[in-house]
């Protein structure tokens, strides 16, 4: 039972980033629904070039005050470096983690990867994150507590509800914290943290994170309010009050970049000043300057890396780290690619009128006429979910995309006035289409012969798909609506509303089902397991809880529990191909249990798979301690702990030597 609520506690932000997101469709259906493109167009035209351009000012500034967190968390961490390299990670660091959401807040990945092979050591590394992370938040404190202070009422639905003194109150409660913090770290230095020591920041570096914090949050807003037109009332104050709510929201939803509800918060607390267009035109302009264009601005400069690393290597006859290290951004670009052409599919309802048709061909008329507003949405709703497919590399995945892309153009384009969104679309299969072997795992559906368990979700998905087809003949409103307008909407039989609901949901499910990869099941550690390893080539360990097989059992791992950790012994071994889908398979295992899974004395060979399942690796000396931090870049090594270190490395680093040596 304590188990059980574990791993739904592990779900929980998971879970509350969807229900904000249906929660923000769900107002923005209900408070926006005359927003028109032709409407948001316009005001994107009305827009004045100064305004773009101090907009492009504003966030060239904040970028530049965020590579100064890396900077102090390189002096706090003891291992001060260069402002070039601190501001290539930094920059990199926060590109990404802005767009993934509150889970990669810090970037600590990237940052571990990058910083492991330039020379730092884990602990090190472990400082300058914490670092960082801390100093995020500690801008949102300061101005939080200002704005809760002069501008109580405007805080988005809160505020005209909730009495002055209480807003009042928790101003000064965040106050206090920031204020608490820099306090500590002159009087006290360490303190004890669940059963951790932790160094403080000195007081003048502390002083420092809270006031670039403050100014960071401050510029970026700051972005958002240059964008805007002149409104008599919307004083600078109440912007602020709106766009921290609006962050806060987005933070906590968990979602790539806040999205749906970080918009949604904006859209409901600037509606008493500005109109719906003016606002979705300025949260457009500026996505595409905060978080887009940095993007892969920094992909870009992660490939110049790759390149002029591989190059320098091969000059000096030296080999690093750095050709395996860089996170995977093709794949993540086009992962979260997909994902935004299923939202902007889902949320086509809400700023695209429904066509007449009457210039379609008489014969293809009753097909597109059908298609409407709801097929368009079904496939928005699969694409999602094979957006998750595509992050776990699923080869399945990949066919099923470019496949409901090309769907979704085709009746973009019949629908005449939607070009636009057949460009997108398009754009975004071109944007998967060549990674075809980067997405190298076995769906569950292909992963063996086929069994009752694993064709009832084609069973399933079909039955769906022949209810929903059967309703869309007989209720002509349902060519007219999304299918999340039809089961929110009041005045429609609830007969009609749950059978819709439910058939999209297991539809949904049915995909996942399919694309997923299979239960993973271990076999126990015995004699007879550990002879079937030594079979393949392995030398057995001396300790092991169990043994992970590939699909095809032509390659295993050995692995042993450890706290929250289930850390796998060596590579895996057999089979040059199923040795990657063993260790993809041992990932999922752990995923299954509710823990992390790290790899212990990996080689060098399969260093690039453990980055896909975002891990990093820090090399071992001899005797399995990690190599001291380093003046220079980190080289090759023999042997690896590679973790999820952002979370678990702090957890291992004690336990190593204790693991039995592994061949």
């Amino acid at each position: 039972m304590l188990e059980a609520l574990k791993k739904a506690v592990r779900h929980l932000p998971a879970l509350l980033g969807v229900a904000l997101l249906f929660g923000a469709i769900y107002v923005v259906q209900k408070e926006f629904r005359s927003l028109r493109v032709e409407d948001i167009s316009r005001a994107l035209d009305a827009m004045p070039t100064s305004a773009l351009l101090a907009a492009l000012f504003w966030t060239l500034m904040s970028y530049y005050v965020l590579t100064f967190y890396d900077l102090l968390g390189t002096i706090y961490a003891g291992h001060r470096m260069g402002y070039g390299r601190v501001c290539f990670a930094s920059f990199c660091a926060y590109s990404l983690s802005h767009n993934l959401g509150f889970a990669t807040v810090s970037g600590a990945a990237v940052r571990y990867r990058l910083y492991a092979h330039w020379g730092m050591g884990p602990v090190q590394i472990a400082k300058l994150v914490a670092f960082c992370s801390l100093t995020f938040g500690l801008g949102g404190l300061v101005l939080g507590g200002l704005v809760l202070f002069v501008e109580p009422a405007a805080v988005p639905y809160f505020g005209a509800i909730t009495p002055r003194w209480v807003m009042h109150g928790i101003g000064a409660a965040l106050w206090m914290v920031a204020i608490g913090y820099v306090t500590l770290s002159r009087v006290v230095g360490t303190i004890r943290l669940m059963g951790a020591e932790i160094g403080l920041p000195e007081f003048k570096l502390a002083l420092a994170q809270v006031f670039l914090a403050t100014v960071d949050v401050a510029l970026t807003a700051t972005i958002f309010y240059a964008l805007l037109p002149s409104a008599p009332e919307l004083t600078l104050w109440r912007f602020l009050a709106v766009y921290l709510a609006a962050y806060t929201a987005g933070l906590a939803a968990n979602l790539p970049g806040g999205i749906g509800v970080f918009d949604t918060a904006i859209l409901v607390g600037l509606a008493p000043w500005l109109e719906a267009p003016v606002i979705v035109g300025a949260i457009l302009v500026f996505r595409l300057y905060y978080y887009i264009i940095p993007l892969f601005i920094a992909g870009a400069m992660f490939a110049g890396n790759e390149i002029l690393v591989r190059g320098g290597s091969m000059l000096r006859g030296v080999q690093t780290l750095a050709r395996w290290s860089e996170p995977d951004f093709p794949i993540v670009a086009a992962t979260g690619a997909v994902a935004l052409c299923g939202l902007l599919l889902l949320g086509l309802a809400l700023v695209a009128p429904a066509p007449d048709f009457a210039w379609v061909d008489p014969d293809l008329r009753p097909i597109v006429t059908r298609a409407g507003q709801f097929l368009p949405s079904l496939i928005g709703a699969g694409l999602i979910v094979l957006a998750v497919g595509l992050s776990r590399r699923v080869n399945l995945a990949w066919g099923l995309t470019l496949l409901l892309l090309f769907l979704g153009a085709a009746f973009a384009i019949a629908h005449g006035d939607r070009v636009w969104i057949a460009g997108v679309l398009l754009l975004a299969m071109a944007l998967v289409a060549p990674f075809r072997r980067s997405f190298y795992r076995h769906a569950r559906l292909l992963s063996g012969p086929m069994q009752f368990s694993t064709a009832l979700p084609l069973l399933v998905l079909a039955v769906c798909v022949l209810v929903l087809a059967g309703f869309t003949r007989r209720v002509h409103f349902m060519t007219d609506a999304a299918w999340w307008e039809i089961v929110l909407a009041p005045d429609k039989p609830m007969a009609l509303r749950v059978t819709v609901a439910l058939a999209v949901a297991l539809s949904l499910f049915a995909i996942w089902s399919m694309i997923r990869p299979g239960q993973v099941k271990a076999q126990p550690w015995d004699p007879a397991s550990a002879r079937l390893y030594a079979a393949l080539g392995g030398m057995p360990p001396a300790e092991a809880d169990g043994l992970v097989w590939s699909e095809t059992n032509r390659a295993a791992i050995p692995f042993l529990r450890r706290g929250q950790v289930l850390v796998g012994l060596g590579d895996p071994v057999g089979d040059p191909q199923a040795r990657v889908a063993a260790a993809w398979r041992l990932g999922d295992f752990a995923m299954q249990e509710g823990r992390d899974v790290a790899f212990w004395r990996a080689g060098p060979d399969l260093l690039g798979v453990y980055a896909d399942l975002g891990l990093t690796a820090f090399p071992l000396d001899n005797d399995g301690v990690p190599l001291a931090a380093a003046n220079g870049d980190t080289p090759m090594a023999d042997a690896y702990l590679v973790c999820q270190a952002e979370v678990d490395v702090t957890t291992l680093l004690p336990l190593l030597p204790s693991l039995p040596k592994t061949a």
